[in-house]
Parts: C-alpha cells; sequence; structure tokens
C-alpha cells in the first residue's frame, strides 16, 4: 500500500498485507483496549443486573413525565391579537405540526401560529391585509390522485379570507393558489372602504387538504372593526371572541387519515378558543357581546345557554337592522352570530350544543360554563339599531336566474360504508378546478334556487366574494330577508332562494357545501365574474 501523503507519520508497519503508520498502529491498540474494557464493564453490568433489572435502561422507559393539565374549566383564553397600523395589517404567519394539550389529550396536529385558534387579525375597510405565510409542513407522501375528489397531499395550503368582499385573483383571496411545504408565500388583500364590519375569518382552501387542516385547527377570526360604532349599549359591553371546533384525533393524537374525519361519529369532543368548557366570568346584569364563529369542519350546531336568552346583532359580518331575541342559537360550519347576553343573578349556567338533527345528529354536549357573581352591574340591551348596512335587492334589479341541485349517493348499508363509497355532487357533477361551471357579467344581479335532493342530510351552501341576501326557504319568504354568506340547505328536497350582487372584482372563485367533508368529496364548483 502506498503511503498517505497527507498522515503525518514517517514510519510504518506491515501486518500481513497491511500497512499501518505508528498513529494508526496506536489507535487500533487503544481501540482494542477500550473493547477490552467494554467488555469487562459489560460483564459487571449483567452480574449487578442479576440483583437488580431496573440497571438495563432508564425506569423512565424514554417517557418524559409532563405537569399534568387542568382537562377543562379554565378561564377562557382568547388568542393573540395582531392590529393594522396605518392602513396595512402586516404579519406572518406560520403552519407547521404543534402540540397541543386538549381536553386532557394530548395531540400532534398542523396549525397556524403553533396553536388553535390561530391569531386574531383586526383591521377596519379600506385597508390592507399582508402576510407572509411560510409552510413548514413536511413534504407530501403520496402523488396526486386521478380523482382530485379523493382527499389528497394534506401538507400542501393556502389563504382563504372567508366571507371577505375582495379579489379573488392573483395574490389576494385566491383559493386556486397552492403553497407547497417548505416554501414562503405572499398574500395581499385589499378591502374595499366600503365593506361591511364585522367577524370574519380564515382557514385553508386547498381542495384536498382542507378538511384535514380545518378539524386540526387552522382557523382564525379576522374582526373588520367599526360596527355598532353609534350605539353606546354595544360599545360599552365587553367583547369576547368564541371560536367553536369539533375535537378529533386518532389514537397517536393525529389527524393524518381521512378514515378519522368521514363518520359522522368522528368528534370527540367540541372546544371553544382551544378549551374543553371553559369558563367565562360575568356579573349580573352585565352586558357582553360575543363574536361567535363556528369554525367547525362537519356539523351545524344548536346552541342553548341556560337559563337565558340570547339577542343577535349580527350574522356572517353583516349587521342587523334590529335586535333579535331567540332562545337558541342554530349556526352552521362557517356561519358567524354577533350576540349579546344579558347576565342573568348570581350562578353557574351552562352553554351546550343541544340535540339536533341535521340527517344525522349533530354533536352535542357542553361548550362553556358562564359564572355569573360580583357586584351588579346596570347595562341596557339596544331597543334600536342602525339601518343594515346593505340594501335590499327588489325584483326589478334581477338580470338572471339560476338553479343549482346539491345531491350525494351512498352505498345501500350507510353506517358501513366506507367513505370512498360516498360521492357528493352538484348538478350532478364533482369539482373540477378546470371546469368553469358558472360564468357571471360583472354588474349582474342574480337570483339563485338551491335545492337539495340529498336524502339523509343538510348542506351549508356557501359563496366566496359575494354575500346574498335571503328571500325564501322552503318556498316560505322571509318577513326580512336576511344578509349571509353561508345557509343551510335542508334535506330531502329543501330550498333555499337567496339575491346576489356580483360587484366590483373580476375572477374565478368558489362554491361549495361547508360541511368540509362535503366540499372536500366534490360538493364545490367554481364560478367566473367576467368583464363584458
Amino acid at each position: 500500500m502506498q503511503h498517505d501523503p497527507n498522515d503525518g507519520a514517517s514510519a510504518s508497519f506491515v501486518t500481513g498485507t497491511t500497512t499501518l503508520s505508528r498513529r494508526r498502529l496506536l489507535g487500533a491498540a487503544s481501540a482494542l483496549s477500550l473493547i477490552a474494557g467494554g467488555a469487562k464493564a459489560q460483564h459487571a453490568m449483567h452480574k449487578h443486573a442479576g440483583a437488580s433489572r431496573n440497571a438495563d435502561m432508564s425506569p423512565t422507559m424514554g417517557m418524559v413525565p409532563e405537569t399534568p393539565i387542568p382537562a377543562m374549566d379554565q378561564p377562557l383564553v382568547e388568542p393573540e391579537v395582531r392590529r393594522s397600523v396605518g392602513g396595512v395589517l402586516s404579519t406572518t404567519l406560520r403552519v407547521g405540526y404543534a402540540y397541543r394539550q386538549i381536553g386532557g389529550v394530548r395531540l400532534y396536529v398542523r396549525s397556524y401560529e403553533g396553536g388553535s385558534p390561530g391569531p386574531t387579525l383586526r383591521m377596519k375597510p379600506g385597508e390592507t391585509l399582508r402576510i407572509k405565510m411560510t409552510n413548514d409542513l413536511p413534504p407530501n407522501r403520496d402523488a396526486l390522485p386521478a380523482d382530485i375528489s379523493r382527499p389528497h397531499q394534506f401538507n400542501n395550503t393556502n389563504f382563504h379570507f372567508h366571507g371577505a368582499h375582495a379579489s379573488p385573483s392573483g395574490i389576494a383571496d385566491n383559493v386556486m393558489r397552492s403553497m407547497a411545504p417548505g416554501h414562503s408565500y405572499n398574500i395581499e388583500i385589499t378591502l374595499p372602504a366600503d365593506h361591511t364590519r364585522g367577524t370574519y375569518w380564515y382557514h385553508p382552501h386547498h381542495h384536498g387538504s382542507a378538511d384535514i387542516q380545518m378539524s386540526s385547527g387552522m382557523v382564525g377570526a379576522i374582526i373588520i372593526e367599526g360596527d355598532f360604532a353609534d350605539v353606546p349599549e354595544i360599545t360599552a359591553a365587553r367583547e369576547r371572541l368564541l371560536v367553536l371546533t369539533q375535537v378529533v384525533f386518532d389514537a397517536n393524537g393525529m389527524v393524518e387519515n381521512f378514515e378519522t374525519l368521514f363518520p359522522e361519529t368522528a368528534t370527540r369532543f367540541l372546544a371553544i378558543n382551544g378549551q374543553r368548557r371553559p369558563v367565562i366570568e360575568m356579573r349580573p346584569g352585565e352586558v357582553q357581546r360575543w363574536r361567535i364563529l363556528n369554525a367547525a369542519y362537519q356539523d351545524d350546531m344548536l346552541l342553548d345557554l341556560e337559563k337565558h336568552d340570547l339577542h343577535a346583532i349580527a350574522y356572517d359580518g353583516i349587521q342587523l337592522g334590529a335586535v333579535q331575541p331567540m332562545k337558541q342559537l342554530l349556526i352552521a360550519p362557517g356561519q358567524r352570530a354577533d350576540i349579546l347576553v344579558k347576565a342573568g343573578a348570581a350562578g353557574t349556567y351552562a352553554l351546550n350544543a343541544a340535540p339536533y338533527d341535521q340527517g344525522h345528529p349533530s354533536p352535542t354536549g357542553p361548550l362553556a360554563r358562564i359564572v355569573v357573581s360580583g357586584a351588579p352591574m346596570d347595562m341596557k340591551l339596544p331597543r334600536n339599531l342602525p339601518p343594515a348596512p346593505l340594501a335590499t335587492i327588489n325584483d326589478a334589479e334581477i338580470t338572471g336566474r339560476r338553479k343549482l341541485v346539491l345531491s350525494a349517493t351512498a352505498p345501500e348499508a350507510d353506517a358501513a360504508g366506507h367513505w370512498q363509497e360516498f360521492g357528493f355532487f352538484i348538478d350532478g357533477k364533482k369539482f373540477d378546478p378546470s371546469r368553469i361551471d358558472h360564468r357571471v357579467k360583472l354588474g349582474a344581479v342574480e337570483e339563485w334556487t338551491i335545492v337539495n335532493t340529498h336524502e339523509h342530510d343538510d348542506h351549508v351552501f356557501h359563496i366566496h366574494t359575494n354575500p346574498f341576501q335571503v328571500v325564501s326557504v322552503n318556498g316560505k319568504a322571509l318577513a326580512t330577508p336576511e344578509w349571509r354568506d353561508s345557509v343551510i340547505v335542508e334535506r330531502k328536497g329543501g330550498e333555499v332562494v337567496f339575491r346576489s350582487r356580483f360587484l366590483d372584482f373580476t375572477g374565478v372563485f368558489m362554491l361549495h357545501c361547508h360541511m368540509m367533508n362535503h366540499e372536500e368529496m366534490g360538493m364545490m364548483q367554481t364560478v367566473e365574474v367576467y368583464k363584458p
């Protein structure tokens, strides 16, 4: 063997056919010594192990002890707030895995900024939202399927400003974008100066992965400030944000397969702001404003506050023209309701999700405990509200009409079926991102009829970019037409008629069922608004 000129030794030794330098020989000798010493130590350890088996391995077996976290009944915690400055809300959002402790369970799931919900974003009409979104999820483990309405590639993401009247194109509220793992992306959404003020939200909308990500807790609120600024009873009320979610997980505390979500009994429990049954404190006679966001991935919730009435002042970020008192609030996935609550006598009251039949039972159970205590307050509910911000759409404005039919197929033994045996359709078609399903002229004012022929489930119709005014439900005209961006369409022939103005923005956006299992499996279409 030729001497390595990089070796610092000048002499070498030959052993058999191998030439060793002095340094290598000494190193070999040291290694033999270590091996011999290690053998002796191992022998001694095994002798000792005869007396105590615990010496073989750490008693913790690799488990790290953790301080127990109370499963429930902790004070309500609201998400971090990020505000606009000088007309711009400039921020970052990191998408990645994070550990979560909730309801006595330790989860490892996808998140915004390591928490659930993500930060609350507060801005004003006319301002711009700028986000640098970093996707720190690992690479996808699967290829794009032939049938795009089979859930897939769970680590692709994007950003949807739900309910915003904003551009659906470019780097704005464009849900056709793909934000792949390992990259950062810029988002810039500018709101019109006359945008409605109220409660909105954000979530992923990448077809194939949105359901998995939302069910993991990738949701967050956006508050467009300034509504009811001239109503002293509302401005004096303490504001609370309540983000409702369904908590699901597999045996490993993760959400990695669609089977974790699809059974109608999949929900383990309900949560508010990522907490199981938190405590909301009030004083007797106090009025609070609750901004309630149903960010659940799948189900309606029927909210019931023990021995208290609820007073609605806005739906889906749009002010009502009058207070609506109610005993219970039905809120579908994607919907928001701004509610005034006036506390009664001192005591503890349950906020529950009450039983509700949406074709299958909605999840039920405790959402929060309301603890009323302390010195009484003399606060009033408003008698009157300012006029609603959007003008009613009259018959004379209508420039066109359309009808959409929601339907589904299922195996004969529905409860025993695998998710791949189900199909969800609009007008008999599954979603195809390369197909334009509806073309609407910019400035058109249309009346749409949505019919649900599905025998088994109610559906939640949602459309991007422009809100709509519901004028009738199941053939009955509403006494006061109601502005929404999401509405329940009941099963077995249920029908909703609404009117909408297609204003300001051209481009391609989506309409779909906001029961995200259904959207993911095909119940979505494209709309293109074009300038003639």
